[in-house]
């Protein structure tokens, strides 16, 4: 082997072994159902209401290590909320406030995931809520990764998060309810994520 010949598979080498980690396809996380949920709370004149949404997708790519290729997006059905008053639930989902059969669904996509502080993330993207599309900051705290103690073969990670919206701003309601001083005009919404895939 010529010299020329040995230099040329030995930059091969190196590029594969410095550049391809970098570029690793991240692997999909999934779901898990049972223990994801998107909760909301409001102000009901001097009580606080608390619901949340039943029905969910979600696309879900992380890696600490790789945040440039790193993504997610969420897609709520309105019609799933879920306060545990079915009457409360018709008039939440009616055109007073979500209107859900005219704007059947909430979105978020991430555009970008940056590292804060410690273990939380900022999941910058487009939230859309009834037509309405603004830039948002969701802070996730990533709480790691394991094994799954209950499923063998499956790993598992985790994701809390809290922020407060102005549920005026993306016309969730006229506000009419709100110079009552019946139905407060901050939502403040946990999302809290349990996601698995195969070791």
């Amino acid at each position: 082997m010529d010299k020329k010949m040995l230099f040329s598979l030995v930059v091969v080498f190196l590029v594969g072994l410095f550049v391809s980690p970098l570029h690793a396809e991240i692997r999909p996380w999934e779901l898990d159902q049972e223990h994801t949920n998107f909760y909301f709370s409001v102000n009901h004149v001097y009580a606080k209401v608390h619901g949340r949404f039943t029905d969910f997708k979600g696309t879900l790519l992380f890696d600490p290590d790789n945040l440039k290729d790193s993504k997610m997006s969420f897609e709520i059905k309105a019609k799933s909320v879920d306060t545990g008053i079915s009457k409360r639930d018709r008039h939440v989902v009616s055109e007073d406030f979500l209107d859900a059969s005219k704007y059947p669904l909430i979105t978020f996509t991430s555009t970008s995931i940056t590292k804060a502080a410690g273990n939380i993330y900022n999941i910058n993207g487009k939230l859309t809520i009834k037509g309405v599309t603004s830039d948002l900051v969701l802070p996730l705290t990533y709480e790691g990764m394991k094994d799954h103690p209950l499923v063998p073969g499956m790993e598992v990670a985790g994701f809390n998060g809290r922020l407060t919206l102005d549920r005026l701003a993306y016309k969730v309601g006229d506000g009419k309810y709100y110079k009552m001083g019946a139905v407060g005009k901050d939502v403040d919404i946990l999302v809290t994520i349990e996601a698995l895939r195969k070791k």
